[in-house]
């Protein structure tokens, strides 16, 4: 009887302490990845917890993002620069498919910035279709190229104006090669508005960092949010560590392929101007602007949208509408945000005064 006894009491004890453990513990969110819905009371770091143990978040990213997801083959010829022979070369990327009607987007450099004789598009189902460029930019490393072929799985574009750091990131790609085709690769947005320096005066910007595994193959590919949508393209690895591949926020393409997918052309608007860097002029005239970063005009075409609103030849651009444009890369990435027709705001310095002039593309 006494040892009955002190089992029972130790297993009322038992069934105490659970009881405090569950009260004291902290609040879970169980969220469902197919609805997203969750609740959570008085804690503000939320754990998610899949009640589907046998489907990963990213088992469904790659369900729901793999068939949009094609593989890029390319021959470019080259020339040699010693003997003046020339020779082909063959190349391997990654690109997305973002219109049911054959458009492909992927980077710039994939398709040789424009000057591969040959380009091919392995596709999910196995089968493969030749495509043509229709436009790239190296400056932007992008490109959109289309495939004689309907009605096919379109990714899904997000937002990246609203990727934050620590979001999860998954890239899906071809690295190193067609033999390890559509590998996922998964990790976190380790940063955002990078810049890559590409010469001394030269930089990619504006670029997401992340640590999911991205190598040469993977670039066009997607880096994708947690809904398997698409928040970058990948583009580039630092050779020398680990952990840092780099993407172009999505956003930047989407008025690109928005005019394709409408018009099945893009133009581009231009100011009408040739310019360089304001550093680059100081460090090569030996002459010191008012402003250190801007754009420096030194040609103004006739009849150009520029000439029209009164810029001159010697004006350092350093704003258009509320962003500051430092860089030529900068330029180029606010004029891609434009259509013609479109009114903007330009300021420009002028011999150390500021001037804001209104431009119609």
């Amino acid at each position: 009887m006494k040892r009955g006894g002190y089992f029972i009491t130790g297993l009322i004890g038992a069934i105490i302490g659970s009881l405090l453990t569950l009260y004291i513990a902290p609040n879970f969110i169980f969220e469902d990845i197919q609805t997203g819905n969750g609740s959570q009371k008085n804690n503000n770091t939320q754990i998610v917890v899949n009640p589907n143990e046998e489907e990963s978040i990213y088992k469904a990213v790659a369900k729901k993002a793999m068939p949009s997801v094609v593989g890029i083959t390319t021959v470019t010829v080259e020339k040699d620069r010693f003997f003046g022979m020339t020779r082909q070369s063959s190349g391997v990327g990654t690109g997305v498919i973002v219109d049911e009607r054959g458009y492909v987007l992927t980077n710039s450099h994939v398709i040789g910035d424009g000057n591969a004789r040959e380009v091919n598009v392995l596709f999910y189902d196995g089968s493969n279709e030749k495509a043509d460029v229709l436009w790239n930019d190296s400056t932007l490393d992008l490109a959109i190229i289309k495939v004689d072929k309907k009605g096919l799985p379109v990714a899904e574009l997000g937002d990246s104006d609203h990727v934050e750091v620590g979001d999860i990131a998954i890239a899906i790609g071809n690295p190193l090669g067609l033999e390890f085709e559509r590998s996922l690769t998964q990790g976190v947005i380790s940063g955002l508005h990078r810049s890559i320096k590409v010469n001394e005066y030269e930089s990619v910007e504006d670029m997401i960092q992340t640590d999911a595994s991205i190598n040469p193959g993977n670039s066009g590919g997607p880096l994708l949010n947690s809904k398997g949508q698409v928040v970058g393209i990948n583009t580039a690895k630092i050779k020398t560590g680990e952990g840092l591949g780099f993407s172009i926020p999505i956003n930047i393409a989407k008025p690109i392929v928005d005019q394709f997918i409408e018009k099945g052309e893009f133009k581009r608007v231009t100011l009408g101007i040739k310019a360089v860097d304001a550093k680059y002029f100081e460090d090569r005239m030996g002459e010191e602007l008012a402003v250190d970063k801007g754009i420096y005009v030194y040609q103004i075409m006739a009849d150009s949208p520029a000439a029209k609103a009164g810029m001159e030849a010697g004006d350092v651009i350093v704003k258009i509408e509320d962003n500051d444009i430092k860089t030529m890369g900068n330029l180029t990435r606010e004029l891609y945000k434009h259509r013609p027709g479109d009114i903007v705001e330009v300021k420009v310095n002028r011999g150390g005064k500021e001037k804001v002039l209104k431009i119609t593309f």
